[in-house]
């Protein structure tokens, strides 16, 4: 099989490609704007696998990804712009990624009658969930430009299979954390912060929750939705690891070393949501599992920002 792979110089995509050209036969071209949050030297240590291929180019052309689609039997589509707070700032450009770009994946999908389109959304497009867990067909209440632009891609893929009968299979993943993260995100810039000696932000009282998903883990997901999943059908990836941000501040601090006084609070985020949770009932279903614990992948995670400075130190100090 021969997969196109949208934003796959960024963090979550460039792990699933890492992670298809480990454990398949199939081949990935990677189609990616290189934006700042994506970069070649995210791919480097696959530059030389005759299975991988990269194709620089922006999802809001369409003639371009006609191009580079054509000859493809799936698509993994994870080019987004995904920031929260950059949202607020400016919504433009999410808006226009996010669901302008979906439509000219999946109107290329269509014309090129592509054999499947993965879909990758996010838990933020259900909202603050108080209790209980999200499944696939709650209703949507997004309350970030964000999450409001990745409900509508969500919907705009979704169309195209109620419409023309495109095979799209949509996935809503929680909070994905590991190697590659750009340090805008929260583990990354606090384990970097705390790995250069300085403070960590922690928003309002540090009691939001998050529900922690190690990407190995959200890669493995997706993959089996590639292969197994209903077309037409949504399916939640998480990991059960619903923990609030205070607690996993702690975590880190005892990784590295250090004690509260590398916390600095900040005025909470306009519109923060409490809490989020899905259910996995359907992935669950279809076989999939977690490999490891938040503490496992925590450490793991730790371990490879403090072995990889070559590749964040560079892009923090853009910032």
């Amino acid at each position: 099989m021969k997969i196109f792979v949208t934003g796959a110089a960024g963090f979550i995509g460039s792990n699933y490609v890492r992670w298809v050209l480990a454990n398949t036969d199939h081949s990935v071209t990677v189609y990616d704007s290189l934006t700042y949050a994506g970069n070649m030297s995210t791919l480097k240590d696959v530059d030389d696998n005759p299975r991988y291929s990269f194709v620089k180019g922006n999802i809001c052309q369409p003639g371009d990804v006609m191009a580079a689609m054509k000859g493809h039997d799936s698509v993994v589509h994870f080019a987004a712009e995904s920031h929260v707070d950059r949202s607020i700032v400016g919504s433009e450009d999410f808006i226009l990624t996010n669901c302008f770009g979906t439509n000219v994946i999946m109107d290329a999908a269509r014309q090129l009658e592509v054999s499947r389109v993965v879909h990758i959304g996010t838990d933020e497009v259900y909202g603050s969930v108080e209790v209980g867990s999200s499944k696939e067909s709650d209703p949507l209440e997004p309350r970030s430009p964000y999450s409001a632009s990745k409900a509508g891609s969500d919907l705009i893929a979704l169309s195209y299979h109620a419409t023309h009968g495109v095979p799209v299979v949509v996935t809503r993943c929680t909070n994905n954390f590991g190697p590659f993260q750009y340090p805008e995100k929260a583990i990354p810039l606090f384990t970097t912060n705390l790995l250069d000696g300085k403070k960590i932000p922690l928003y309002g009282d540090g009691l939001n929750e998050r529900d922690w998903l190690y990407v190995d883990d959200h890669c493995t997901g997706v993959h089996l939705v590639l292969e197994k999943g209903n077309v037409g059908e949504i399916y939640n990836i998480g990991a059960g690891n619903e923990t609030a941000n205070r607690v996993l501040v702690d975590k880190l601090l005892a990784l590295l070393g250090k004690d509260d006084s590398s916390v600095n609070y900040v005025a909470d985020r306009l519109g923060h949501d409490r809490r989020y949770s899905v259910d996995i009932a359907k992935i669950t279903a279809l076989g999939w599992k977690r490999a490891r614990s938040l503490d496992e992948a925590l450490e793991q995670t730790v371990a490879w920002y403090r072995d990889n400075r070559w590749w964040w130190e560079p892009l923090k100090a853009k910032k």
